[in-house]
């Protein structure tokens, strides 16, 4: 690694809890949020096809695991331009 950054990491208890909270609706506001800036709730769901409150919903779960972020004007961020999902399965 070279004493070079290798960025933030989320890490969870069980690849149980990992499915739980990042369902293929969380994923799709993720993908939709990788590299755009910050976005209202609005703007995720117009782009997404979603409902607002659906889509909040979702958006506050993903904020309250730490996902995205709330950046000082109220507006969600996810201020990354990728994403590296790694799994690690071992012996019981």
């Amino acid at each position: 690694m070279n004493g070079e950054a290798q960025g933030e990491h989320i890490t969870f208890d069980s690849p149980e809890l990992l499915f739980q909270i990042l369902t293929p609706e969380r994923w799709n506001i993720i993908r939709t949020m990788t590299g755009a800036g910050p976005l209202s709730i609005r703007e995720i769901a117009q782009r997404l096809g979603r409902d607002d409150a659906a889509v909040q919903h979702d958006v506050l779960a993903l904020l309250h695991t730490g996902v995205l972020d709330r950046n000082a004007d109220g507006v969600i961020e996810f201020p990354y331009d990728a994403v590296h999902v790694d799994f690690m399965i071992t012996a019981a």
